[in-house]
């Protein structure tokens, strides 16, 4: 039973944290590409921007969350949204905007995307210092541990603060980004452009509200997703580093440009990523001694080790870009 409490923890919960980060984060890189056609790869930048936002406001208001109970970073959350927001529109209306307007291939898209990020990653450096931070500044992170009501289980399952803000933020975006797409007269208008582009534009579609509200969801998704895992570990001015190749992996393996196949991608790679660097040998203990004696259990069973979790990503983008280019559900090809 402790066997089964360590897998739980270290995997069930530890897949799920990792799964609806990457979930989230895809989303937005899938939506932009399905509206602007290329890969942003300034997003996982804007997600570390959203949870640098939340620090200098957590920072310059420590007490603010008190008085409701909540911690002041998940209370500064929204606002860090509308600047995170506003920062992915000014982006696109500086940068990208007037790249559109003389018809460049989206390759030249790509190109300014890694422009954009070297300034956005640089000016974090520059404000924030390269050292980690904890977004709980005036704050204690509650921790939660549950006992089983089983005999032998010693070990109870521990859940932190900021990953129940996690799963349930993470259930309201996606249930709020369905009802929108689905039910909202601007979301059908962005499937609709997303389909075919100028015959959106041709129906009467205005393509730059369009543009622009994309970017604010975007925006706004980076700075969610930023933020609550700086929460459940800490804020560094490199985050994007150890984003940009799970999500951009989490949005071809559910299909490029398809929402929902971001999501199921996002959490197909946190799996994968913490299925592999998990030490198997401990769920194999209680067999032990039914082992014969040439066949001693190593102490450490893992598929890689965990400092090359990040090739686990690399791993499955090959494989799914090899396998199904166009992803589980049959996303945009890339």
């Amino acid at each position: 039973m402790n066997e089964l409490v360590f897998f739980i923890n270290n995997v069930v919960i530890s897949g799920s944290v990792s799964g609806s980060i990457y979930a989230i984060g895809a989303v937005g890189v899938t939506l932009i590409f399905s509206i602007m056609r290329f890969a942003h790869f300034a997003h996982a930048d804007m997600m570390t921007f959203g949870a640098f936002m939340v620090l200098l406001l957590t920072t310059a208001f420590p007490a603010a969350g008190a008085s409701l109970g909540v911690p002041t970073a998940v209370l500064m959350l929204p606002l860090a949204m509308l600047l995170t927001a506003a920062l992915a529109v000014g982006i696109d209306k500086i940068f990208y905007k007037p790249l559109r307007a003389h018809g460049v291939k989206s390759i030249v898209l790509v190109i300014g995307s890694l422009g954009v990020t070297l300034i956005l990653q640089g000016l974090i450096r520059l404000f924030s210092g390269t050292g980690a931070q904890s977004l709980y500044v005036d704050d204690r992170k509650e921790i939660f541990r549950l006992a089983l009501p089983f005999e032998g289980a010693r070990a109870p399952i521990v859940v932190t603060e900021p990953q129940i803000y996690l799963f349930v933020i993470t259930l309201v975006a996606v249930v709020a980004l369905h009802l929108f797409l689905n039910r909202s007269r601007l979301g059908k208008a962005m499937r609709a452009m997303s389909d075919n582009p100028e015959l959106a534009q041709a129906s009467g579609i205005n393509t730059h509200t369009i543009v622009a509200v994309t970017w604010i969801i975007a925006g706004a998704l980076a700075a969610i997703a930023g933020t609550l895992l700086s929460l459940d570990v800490t804020f560094k001015p490199d985050l994007s580093f150890f984003l940009l190749l799970p999500i951009f992996a989490a949005a071809i393996v559910g299909g490029v440009g398809h929402p929902y196949g971001a999501v199921v991608g996002g959490f197909v790679v946190g799996f994968a990523e913490t299925l592999a660097v998990f030490n198997w040998s401990v769920l194999l203990r209680p067999f032990r001694d039914s082992l014969p004696l040439w066949l001693e259990l190593p102490s450490n069973l893992a598929f890689v080790g965990t400092e090359y979790k990040i090739v686990v990503p690399f791993f499955i983008l090959v494989a799914i870009l090899v396998w199904r280019p166009t992803g589980l559900f049959k996303g945009k090809v890339i």
